[in-house]
């Protein structure tokens, strides 16, 4: 049986254009559209500090910043949608999902708010719109190297599959579209707007995309139940719970990796160690106090508490690494 059979929304008339708005805003996940848009502030600050106000620059990051808005919100859109048609939503959130760590005002789908129809129709425009504003920014670009257009066109069409489309989540593939996009998100705009890739940028990025991973990664564990029952092949499902750990512990170590590594070998300053241990720090935190109490959900909230910490060890480096 699916969701759809048995959640039947009936938005409430009234409230107006406010009511609407927030309803969409909840559907979008707003919280984490904000978070994914700290990408740009990672990208702004790791310039060089004349290449910040640049003309030209400041006009392609705000191009790729009105894109994202709606890549963004057709992602979380479709997202929802494809969790209410199949169930897994219903199982993951109207069961034992609900909790403050993660609130069912989230899932406007499941409350009623919003019918399915129209938030299909709202993540199709959504797409449309950052499609065409990502067209715009990257045909105007001071820069198009061919690895840039690539991941910004990868990331066009791949972000969205996730559990929509191609459904890459579903054979197997959703942990490695999780990393790419979110790690896209800042290669993309540095890419077209200083038309190279140094290992900094890209060390960065993968830690920016690591960040959103490890958060999804705790999530999917919560929701092994509900995923499991409607084909969605995370590795939560696909392996046992001593496998599971196993591969949260290989993420973290190989989250630890992307900084340790290329500093050792020469790759980026040294100093990097040091400005990143507040998140070497949290991140064992949060794979450590999982193992004592597998308690998932509360894993993935402290995955976001790395994630932003991450965020401002990047920016706090990059600001001194480079001067202001």
């Amino acid at each position: 049986m699916t969701a759809s059979s048995e959640v039947r929304p009936r938005p409430a008339t009234g409230g107006g254009a406010l009511r609407r708005f927030g309803v969409y805003a909840r559907l979008v996940k707003f919280q984490f559209v904000l978070d994914f848009f700290l990408a740009l502030v990672i990208v702004w600050t790791g310039m060089e500090p004349e290449d910040r106000f640049d003309g030209a620059v400041l006009f392609t990051v705000l191009l790729f910043a009105l894109g994202k808005v709606g890549v963004l919100s057709a992602v979380m859109t479709l997202d929802d949608v494809t969790g209410v048609k199949d169930g897994s939503d219903t199982a993951n959130y109207l069961d034992d999902g609900n909790t403050e760590l993660r609130p069912l005002k989230r899932k406007p789908l499941l409350t009623g708010d919003l019918t399915v129809e129209k938030a299909q129709r709202f993540g199709y425009a959504s797409l449309a719109w950052g499609a065409l504003w990502w067209l715009i920014a990257t045909l105007q670009a001071p820069h198009t190297p061919t690895w840039a257009l690539i991941v910004t066109a990868a990331l066009l069409v791949l972000s969205v599959q996730y559990s929509w489309g191609l459904k890459l989540s579903y054979i197997g593939l959703g942990e490695a579209l999780l990393l790419f996009s979110a790690s896209a998100f800042v290669l993309a705009p540095y890419g077209i707007t200083m038309g190279e890739l140094p290992a900094l940028i890209l060390v960065e990025a993968l830690l920016f995309g690591f960040g959103q991973l490890m958060i999804a990664g705790y999530s999917n564990t919560k929701d092994i139940s509900g995923d499991a029952a409607v084909g969605r092949r995370t590795v939560a499902v696909l392996t046992s719970a001593r496998g599971n750990k196993v591969f949260l512990g290989t993420l973290t170590a190989l989250n630890l990796g992307v900084i340790l590594l290329p500093a050792a070998l020469g790759w980026i300053p040294g100093w990097f160690v040091v400005a990143t241990l507040p998140l070497m720090a949290v991140r064992l935190w949060q794979y450590g106090a999982f193992l004592g109490n597998d308690h998932a959900l509360l894993a993935r909230s402290r995955g976001v508490v790395a994630f932003r910490v991450t965020v401002v060890c990047v920016v706090v480096f990059n600001v001194l690494h480079f001067g202001i």
